[in-house]
């Protein structure tokens, strides 16, 4: 097989059996990909269902990120969602179009992404089938599966007056990892490259979820469009104020600062307003004992003028908007 041939030329059919004999099984699968449909176990009656799409030129450029850098990609933001409900990542049908002159051998990393994000994301979580077709650009369909496994779903709409708020992950790395990407200088994006990789290949904190739910937690979601925008859900859905204590994000600004002053850039921007961390924010009960993958960063007030408060000042809710915004 020549790593030359395209998907035109051996044929969608060919492309996609090359694609998903790449690919990892899921351990909640009955029948996996081959028939009309796939079949997943859902022992406990429910189970949790997401999707997501990425386009080029609008979610990702194929300057910045590869094919598999976009097949962990696609994985990491479905599978954070679906943790975000207190679910297990169970199973993902990929949908993909590409041009015709796309090489087979592109499919093939792309689902080496898909693989190795699963595989260290969510062991047990596979694809499970999904559909290959011709556009005149690439664009990257995921619908993603989890089981609840007995437990009651964890929404936005449950945080309660007095609940302490806490975040598992980080804060600010993948807005950073943009910001110097869109900057273009080389030197600073070989220096910091740890925060271009949070941005290409997310490190979603997937078991905290599962902890989060057993612990108590009264909601949770998947930080996606940044601290500000992603609290502000929480506190609407609600009916509170949430209020952030600064002194609590310092730390997450301190590690980012030096890739700042190289580009000239504000790491408190990044933290508060800075999207595609895929972290998970949750409200737990006073006294709760957080688990690990947790650090307090506020506490939720009653209903107030602002749904967010950074301190005693009302946040703006600024953030990520992915029906404007180019990412990698």
């Amino acid at each position: 097989m020549s790593n030359l041939e395209t998907v035109a030329g051996v044929g969608e059919n060919e492309a996609l059996k090359r694609t998903i004999a790449r690919l990892n099984l899921s351990d909640h699968a009955l029948v996996g990909p081959g028939d009309d449909s796939a079949i997943i176990s859902a022992p406990d009656g429910r189970f949790a269902v997401t999707t997501d799409t990425m386009i080029e030129g609008h979610d990702f450029k194929l300057d910045w990120s590869s094919a598999y850098d976009l097949g962990w990609k696609a994985v990491a933001t479905n599978i954070a969602d679906i943790a975000a409900m207190g679910a297990v990542p169970t199973a993902l049908v990929v949908a993909l179009t590409v041009p015709g002159e796309t090489q087979v051998s592109w499919l093939e990393y792309f689902a080496d992404g898909l693989k190795a994000a699963c595989l260290a994301l969510a062991p047990g979580c596979g694809v499970v089938g999904g559909d290959l077709a011709a556009s005149e650009q690439i664009m990257i369909s995921v619908a993603a599966h989890g089981s609840l496994e007995g437990r009651s779903p964890v929404l936005r709409s449950g945080a309660e007056i007095g609940d302490v708020l806490a975040v598992a992950g980080t804060l600010g790395r993948a807005a950073a990892g943009l910001a110097l990407l869109e900057s273009g200088n080389r030197d600073a994006i070989s220096a910091y490259d740890d925060w271009v990789n949070v941005q290409r290949r997310p490190q979603p904190p997937i078991r905290a979820g599962v902890e989060a739910a057993e612990a108590g937690a009264t909601s949770m979601l998947d930080l996606s469009d940044g601290l500000a925008r992603d609290a502000a859900r929480i506190a609407k859905a609600s009916g509170v104020t949430i209020q952030i204590d600064p002194q609590q994000l310092q730390g997450f600004e301190a590690v980012l600062e030096e890739a700042a002053r190289a580009i000239e850039a504000n790491p408190s921007d990044w933290v508060i307003g800075g999207g595609e961390d895929h972290s998970l924010l949750a409200t737990f009960p006073a006294g709760t004992k957080l688990p690990r993958a947790f650090k307090p960063i506020g506490v939720i007030l009653p209903k107030g003028p602002a749904p967010v408060m950074l301190g005693a000042g009302p946040m703006p809710e600024r953030g990520w908007d992915s029906s404007k915004s180019s990412t990698s």
